[in-house]
């Protein structure tokens, strides 16, 4: 495994983490021991880095990454976590019950990392009010380090004007091969200012493994169904670039989803995929994505071919005609 540091902190995370989110009714994996069986081949494979959010399941999540990490004997000092606080609660009432319940739920006394996970635009919380809550939470040792999620640039530097001691050290942002508009404002501002980008949906939430053709997309009471990657008019795009994904593979024997998440790693510095995980096969073919980079000339050719696999997301609407 390779090993970055988090942020401008020093504290070292493994280059690859681990999504915790199927760890819900969402993605099915609600039982115990298979949530375990995941987190535990995870540690075996050097993996460090964990995140997890308060609505994953409700803190089902937490729950089980919490006592996984302690039924296996997990020191503290020997992971990193990041949960993420829905925007709902960031009130001066909310923010300090909602984090001291997190804690509790993950074992660990703190939280490495508290990210927001989207900005309050149901609430209209003041930027300034909710950051200087969230930095008392550094104070009294509760957090160690903040981090914002799906944040616009403008707002960011808004939240990192409001810190009086601290700054953000962790971002979280859609991320991958074939959905890249990270790369126009987020990621620069990200090496710039060496704030770590956890790409979330770093292989598309499936899109790009192989798994499916456009001859077998997502049933209907699958999570991804509804996502406009797999609609057929979108697949047929995103199939070009998994063909010539499993094509690379073959020269470097390495799975479509190791070349997906390489090719990120590769692109940036800063950048850590936080792909998921339903089994601990799973878990083996993520970490076999570091330790090696892909060579220019592959790199550049993944490059120029998912830039002409653009995502429509208007396709489902325009399809919905309403029936006067």
């Amino acid at each position: 495994m390779e090993y970055v540091n988090l942020g401008k902190t020093g504290v070292k995370i493994s280059r690859i983490g681990l999504g915790a989110w199927q760890f819900s009714e969402a993605w099915g994996v609600t039982e115990y021991d298979q949530a375990k069986a995941i987190i535990k081949r995870a540690l075996e494979n050097g993996i460090n880095f964990f995140d997890t959010a308060m609505v994953y399941g409700n803190g089902l999540s937490e729950a089980a990454l919490g006592k996984a990490l302690s039924d296996l004997g997990v020191q503290r000092d020997e992971v990193v976590i990041t949960t993420k606080i829905p925007a709902d609660f960031l009130n001066p009432v909310d923010i300090p019950k909602a984090v001291e319940h997190s804690v509790k739920l993950l074992r660990l006394g703190y939280v490495d990392a508290l990210l927001v996970h989207w900005p309050p635009v149901w609430h209209n919380y003041p930027t300034s009010m909710y950051a200087k809550a969230l930095e008392r939470l550094v104070n009294v040792g509760l957090v160690r380090y903040l981090g914002l999620s799906n944040f616009p640039i403008e707002l960011v530097e808004s939240f990192r004007s409001n810190l009086s001691r601290n700054d953000v050290e962790v971002f979280q942002y859609r991320y991958n091969l074939i959905e890249r508009w990270a790369e126009e404002e987020v990621i620069p501002y990200a090496q710039r200012c060496q704030i770590t980008l956890q790409a979330w949906s770093p292989i598309a939430k499936g899109a790009l493994t192989g798994k499916y053709t456009p001859d077998n997309l997502p049933r209907f009471d699958d999570v991804r169904a509804a996502d406009p990657v797999f609609h057929p008019q979108n697949f047929s795009k995103v199939w070009e670039v998994v063909k010539l994904l499993q094509h690379i593979g073959e020269r470097y024997g390495r799975t479509p989803t190791q070349v997906a998440l390489n090719w990120l790693i590769t692109t940036s510095p800063v950048v850590v995929p936080i792909p998921g995980a339903k089994s601990p096969a799973q878990v083996d073919d993520l970490a076999g994505a570091v330790g090696w980079r892909l060579k220019p000339e592959d790199w550049r050719q993944l490059d120029e071919a998912s830039r002409t696999a653009v995502v429509s997301y208007s396709l489902y609407y325009i399809e919905r005609v309403p029936e006067l």
